[in-house]
């Protein structure tokens, strides 16, 4: 199989060869970055029991959905966005979506309601790929394009 060059902004689906894995059986991944070092992104399809505001440092914020991101470093929040004219710091992904950015500007635009469920997608871990990895699970067919 002639596996296509894996970029930022790439859409993943899990297929049948991971349905026991119970980090990725079923699951959409959303590619944020990828380098010579590897690839990053986050699963985007996987509801976190709880919700933003249930968190108790954010009790006072919109009831945001939260995502089960990946199976690593899931102590801490990471964030996708589409808008970084309220969140400066992002990285470009693609189609006007970022990386990260400044947290407590994005707390702040969530609090006064100028940032939108819509706008933001919130994630406990992320998923990582050493240089080679993603790529071998993909020639392997552990995941397909999602177009």
């Amino acid at each position: 199989m002639n596996t296509p060059l894996i970029r930022s902004g790439m859409q993943l689906h899990s297929t049948s060869l991971l349905d026991d894995d119970p980090h990725f059986s079923g699951t959409n991944i959303l590619i944020t970055a990828c380098d010579e070092q590897g690839a990053f992104g986050f699963v985007t399809n996987k509801p976190f029991h709880r919700r933003f505001n249930e968190l108790e440092e954010f009790k006072y914020c919109p009831a945001f959905p939260l995502y089960i991101g990946g199976p690593v470093d899931q102590e801490h929040i990471y964030f996708i966005h589409k808008r970084s004219d309220l969140i400066s710091g992002g990285t470009f992904i693609q189609d006007g979506l970022y990386l990260g950015g400044d947290f407590k500007q994005a707390v702040a635009a969530m609090l006064n309601n100028t940032l939108t469920a819509s706008d933001i997608q919130l994630f406990l871990g992320y998923c990582g790929w050493d240089k080679g990895e993603l790529e071998a699970e993909m020639e392997e067919g552990s995941w397909r394009f999602n177009l």
